[in-house]
């Protein structure tokens, strides 16, 4: 038996997933009635969307459009950080979504104070942009598990790891 068990609370997104759902929303842009002869595009980049479309109305349109495949593909919405829709050439509208991953310090900070507050049995240590938690007992994981779960945080977590 070990010594000592752990699990990693990270904020990852499954970036095969992300771009499957790009490719969906660029086909149901290219096949819906709506935006037929319409100026609308989706873009994947490295860590982020861009949004392009004749109108503020469209940019909206396309989000809901990404969001429902994103949905579909097993992505969490939090992933998404929307930008303010911007005027871009030709009298089109143009927005950028930052993609989420990792856990920022001041998150890390704010999870390692709740779990040693409220399950004090366990050691919490933050690894760059993640953040382990150690106990000898697996039921007190557990219990650092669900708290985290109850908790409303700006990005989606994950745990990994659990051994």
């Amino acid at each position: 038996m070990a010594g000592e068990f752990s699990f990693d609370v990270v904020s990852q997104y499954d970036r095969q997933e992300m771009v499957n759902a790009v490719d969906q929303t660029k086909r149901e842009l290219a096949t819906r009635y709506d935006f037929k002869g319409a100026k609308a595009s989706i873009e994947l980049e490295k860590e982020s969307i861009e949004l392009a479309g004749e109108s503020e109305f469209r940019l909206k349109s396309i989000q809901d459009v990404l969001e429902t495949k994103a949905i579909r593909r097993g992505l969490s919405l939090k992933v998404f950080d929307y930008g303010k829709p911007e005027p871009a050439a030709g009298g089109t509208f143009r927005q950028h979504v930052a993609l989420r991953s990792g856990i920022n310090d001041e998150l890390a900070r704010k999870i390692t104070k709740l779990i040693r507050d409220d399950v004090p049995k366990v050691r919490v240590q933050v690894q760059g942009d993640a953040v382990r938690v150690f106990s000898k007992n697996k039921d007190e994981l557990q219990n650092a598990i669900q708290l985290l779960k109850q908790q409303d945080y700006p990005l989606p977590l994950d745990f990994t790891n659990y051994r």
